[in-house]
């Protein structure tokens, strides 16, 4: 903590030596955000010290991590304590910052809720330069309410107390199949309301529609031993393995390291437009690179290039519109989401991942994980700036209280036909997700006008806490950021 301290107080004297009137961003060597933007002479602060674990106390189950913390080292530091956090995003290299400032999910969040539910205290650098701590009970809880879904444009986390949960050592995996989007929404809320399936308790939820007809869900649970244990960072593919081992089998296992990072060795299912998956590219490509970082610095790569256009250009081929996008929509609009998608988009497979609020964080209560009961801890409800007491939890991305939604993730390519918006699927899925009264998480393009961008996503409380933290615009808007992508 003596090192952070300095670390700190270092931060401050460079924020104050930058120029008044330049805008301000983050030194960072990795990013899971899909907005590429040219280089500007934006000043970066220098963030590397703020990028380890500073204590896990097994006691309290609780963490201290340094804000830039990805969450590969984390989950390094916490395992060997049987522990882990309540929500643990799908990439190695997301920053537990990243996670709580841009909103993170995986499998948990049906129970668990979204990694800023486990929050406990953070330490800011606002855009004014000050270093505060925000908790749920103090001077500025507003900001912590209002901190998920900023993106960084009220400030960045230097340090987090976040809460954590026991694992067992395997996880066991079952896949159930179903051949009608309605079948499968129905099964999903029905388990993620229980808690289990079958007589045996559920601890992790997600899905993947491989088409209208080819659904799975799987279902995860802690166990203490496996029969065995499958590797996919090998010449296997975590995704599809799911149709070979689903139906009334045995299922499959994975240590609880692996299943946490099932889907980052192959990023979902993107490493196959590198080639990765065929066999003879699968054997030559080195473990070390089967990773979603390796992947992203790829695709930056073509992006400054315009190498996969160029090439399709003096092919005669169509070009292709970027369609990288993860929504949420209410489960009983599951369904009708997935069919416009299908006939709209035609984009293939898609994630499915259940999420709800963290059901005892309303009433104030902090209680203890257990991974056995399901029992769940969260910081108490305070009041935020803008909003009423009875307002969102959180105000810059407010989702209804006791609902349970579905995330739907999509990342591709998609013919651009002549004649169409460059922007034209993108803007099909926003009017959509609007009109089933879902959300759009910001990490990747978005193209809202500025009314409806701020209706959707509180201006009047944002702007009142941008006052409040960055009164001299130091940092940039969420809508300059997010939709201007500047």
């Amino acid at each position: 903590m003596a090192d952070h301290i300095a670390a700190v107080h270092e931060l401050r004297r460079s924020f104050r030596r930058l120029p008044k009137d330049a805008p301000v961003r983050l030194g960072k060597p990795t990013s899971n955000l899909f907005r590429f933007r040219e280089s500007t002479n934006t000043h970066r602060l220098d963030v590397s010290a703020f990028s380890s674990v500073l204590s896990v106390d097994p006691v309290s189950r609780t963490a201290e991590v340094g804000g830039m913390t990805t969450y590969e080292d984390l989950v390094a530091a916490t395992l060997p304590h049987g522990l882990m956090p309540l929500v643990v995003p799908q990439l190695r290299t997301i920053t537990l910052g990243g996670a709580v400032t841009g909103l993170g999910i995986e499998s948990s969040s049906f129970r668990n809720g979204l990694p800023h539910e486990s929050v406990q205290e953070i330490e800011i650098l606002t855009g004014a330069g000050d270093v505060v701590v925000a908790r749920p009970d103090n001077e500025h809880r507003e900001l912590f309410r209002g901190f998920p879904n900023s993106y960084g444009t009220l400030g960045y986390s230097l340090r987090i107390r976040i809460e954590l949960e026991p694992v067992r050592p395997y996880v066991h995996l079952r896949h159930l199949p179903f051949t009608d989007a309605p079948a499968a929404m129905s099964a999903l809320e029905r388990v993620c309301a229980q808690g289990e399936h079958a007589g045996q308790r559920v601890d992790f939820v997600d899905g993947v529609a491989f088409g209208p007809n080819e659904l799975y869900l799987t279902l995860a649970t802690f166990v203490d031993r496996a029969p065995w244990t499958s590797d996919y960072t090998g010449s296997d593919i975590y995704y599809t393995s799911i149709p070979r081992y689903a139906g009334s089998g045995p299922g499959d296992y994975l240590t609880t390291e692996d299943y946490l990072w099932r889907w980052d060795t192959d990023w979902f299912w993107c490493s196959r437009a590198f080639g990765v998956q065929h066999p003879v590219v699968r054997r030559l490509w080195p473990r070390r690179w089967k990773r979603s970082d390796v992947y992203r610095k790829l695709v930056a790569l073509d992006r400054r290039t315009d190498f996969s256009r160029l090439l399709a250009h003096y092919r005669g081929k169509p070009q292709s519109e970027p369609v990288i996008q993860d929504i949420e929509v209410g489960v009983d609009r599951g369904a009708e989401f997935l069919e416009f998608f299908h006939a709209q988009i035609g984009m293939r497979p898609i994630w499915m991942c259940p999420l709800r609020l963290r059901p005892d964080a309303k009433d104030g209560v902090r209680t203890g994980a257990d991974a056995e009961a399901g029992a769940d801890a969260a910081p108490r409800d305070s009041g935020v700036a803008g909003a009423a007491e009875a307002g969102p939890r959180w105000p810059l991305y407010p989702l209804d209280e006791d609902r349970l939604y579905v995330n739907f993730g999509f990342w591709g390519l998609v013919p651009s036909l002549p004649g169409l918006a460059h922007d034209h699927h993108n803007r099909l899925i926003e009017r959509e997700v609007s009109r089933l009264g879902g959300h759009k998480s910001l990490y990747s393009d978005a193209f809202y006008d500025e009314d409806e961008f701020w209706e959707l996503y509180n201006g009047v409380g944002y702007r009142d806490l941008k006052t409040a933290y960055d009164p001299d615009g130091r940092l940039l808007d969420l809508y300059a950021k997010c939709v201007g992508n500047r």
